[in-house]
């Protein structure tokens, strides 16, 4: 009882001065057998398999939120990735269909619905095409779907024709929402090796080898991991290794217990726990801050990769001991916009962007909600996507690209996102072209990592 009674107090602790939160539960929903030779059907039965499945997710969230008084922060959906359900349907098509799934979410009062998406790793379907050609209207016309193209795998190569058509892509969807800083561009994410049960947005949908509706959960919790750190400043890097891994520990046994009772009361069964480390704009929040209190005076100086390795590696072994479902990303979210500590490293050119791409080697998610100036052309943008890329293949790991040119913004400025989005920086880029590297086109082989049978 009274280690019971000690689990209860660390609990309210972390809730209520650590900024300990399950940062969404995501429901997956799978929508093949919505395709249809008649468009017009195909949009009532995505419509219709969306919002049956997913009636009760928002009131069951906040009750379970309620009962248990620990923050679930947001509801979400992810489908399977449209592109796969388009058959011959036209561009105009698609992005009708983009807005019918814009009206699903709002009328069940989600956050996002992630999915609006297609996998053309190895090559371009039709309805991979109509989809990309859709994409930059699609993302200006609707506020709560999010998007992702997976242009690379370890086992494939990287597609460098489809990276070359996201650079254009994101700039023309940078224009189509240039009055609203480009923000069209924050709900879209390039993967290499995407995983098929990420609950995170903007980058989630849910893949073949999932069930008919699945729930998954990403908690979060950088917050209670930097307050835990705080109690220990004088000890080595092997007991603040210790220290990460039993928080870690606690916050996904929070988060999977929260999330299995969701699971339940939807009737649906429970998916996997992501462990990620996903910071907000709340003071203390950080993971930028947690790698400063292991040592680093300002994030981006030299052993930053060290501490981010440290970090994410003690995550990973703790919340492994807590859950036998871990999936997802499971890593460390850096996203710049997102991270008060991040911004303040950029501030302080201590963090640049190259110091950021070279964090993705040890984390999830390197290239995450990044601002850069809105004259980048877009062959730089398919470069930036490819480096992105080629890290994840080489290494087996997965990657991704949500950088966002701020039309009509210059190095230096600061650009306002709202909400979870936050606010970020505009970097600069490396002047110098790649434009003959993407316009040469083609596939980059697989490595030999490939060849594992």
């Amino acid at each position: 009882m009274s280690i019971a009674f000690t689990e209860i107090q660390e609990t309210i602790r972390m809730v209520q001065m650590e900024s300990l939160d399950i940062r969404t539960v995501t429901l997956g929903i799978n929508l093949h057998d919505c395709a249809d030779s008649d468009f017009k059907k195909v949009k009532e039965k995505v419509y219709n398999k969306i919002t049956s499945y997913a009636a009760k997710l928002k009131p069951v969230a906040e009750q379970v939120e309620k009962e248990y008084g620990i923050p679930i922060i947001n509801k979400r959906i992810a489908i399977t990735p449209i592109a796969e359900i388009l058959g011959s349907a036209t561009r105009e098509q698609a992005v009708d269909l983009a807005r019918t799934l814009d009206q699903a979410a709002k009328a069940l009062e989600v956050d996002f619905i992630g999915g609006y998406s297609a996998l053309v790793h190895k090559g371009i379907s039709k309805g991979d095409q109509t989809l990309l050609d859709a994409l930059p209207e699609a993302l200006s016309v609707t506020e709560r779907v999010c998007a992702s193209v997976s242009i690379g795998t370890t086992r494939t190569g990287i597609n460098m024709d489809a990276v070359g058509q996201l650079g254009k892509i994101l700039k023309q969807t940078a224009e189509f929402t240039k009055e609203d800083n480009s923000i069209g561009c924050a709900k879209f994410v390039a993967f290499c090796n995407p995983v098929e049960d990420n609950p995170f947005m903007a980058g989630a949908f849910h893949g073949a080898g999932e069930g008919e509706a699945v729930l998954s959960v990403g908690v979060s919790g950088p917050g209670v991991v930097l307050n835990a750190l705080k109690r220990y400043p004088n000890v080595d890097l092997g007991e603040v290794s210790d220290i990460i891994k039993k928080t870690a520990f606690k916050i996904t046994r929070a988060g999977e217990l929260l999330g299995r009772e969701v699971a339940k009361r939807l009737d649906v069964p429970f998916g996997i726990m992501d462990l990620s480390l996903a910071p907000t704009n709340a003071m203390n929040d950080s993971v930028a801050e947690i790698l400063e209190e292991i040592g680093l005076e300002r994030v981006g100086t030299h052993g930053t990769i060290a501490a981010l390795a440290l970090m994410n590696d003690a995550v990973k072994k703790g919340g492994a001991m807590a859950s036998s479902y871990v999936g997802g990303l499971s890593g460390a979210f850096i996203p710049v916009s997102e991270d008060n500590g991040m911004i303040k490293g950029i501030e302080d050119n201590a963090l640049s962007l190259d110091k950021l791409e070279a964090m993705t080697c040890v984390c999830s998610v390197g290239l995450d909600m990044i601002a850069v100036t809105g004259d980048v052309t877009p062959e730089t943008l398919a470069a930036m996507i490819a480096d992105e890329a080629a890290i994840g293949m080489i290494n087996k790991k997965t990657t991704a690209v949500r950088v966002i040119p701020v039309i009509g913004k210059s190095e230096g400025d600061t650009v306002e996102f709202g909400g979870l989005l936050g606010r970020a920086p505009v970097m600069g880029v490396n002047p110098y072209s790649s434009a003959k590297m993407i316009q040469r086109g083609g596939r980059i082989p697989a490595p030999l990592q490939a060849l594992i049978n």
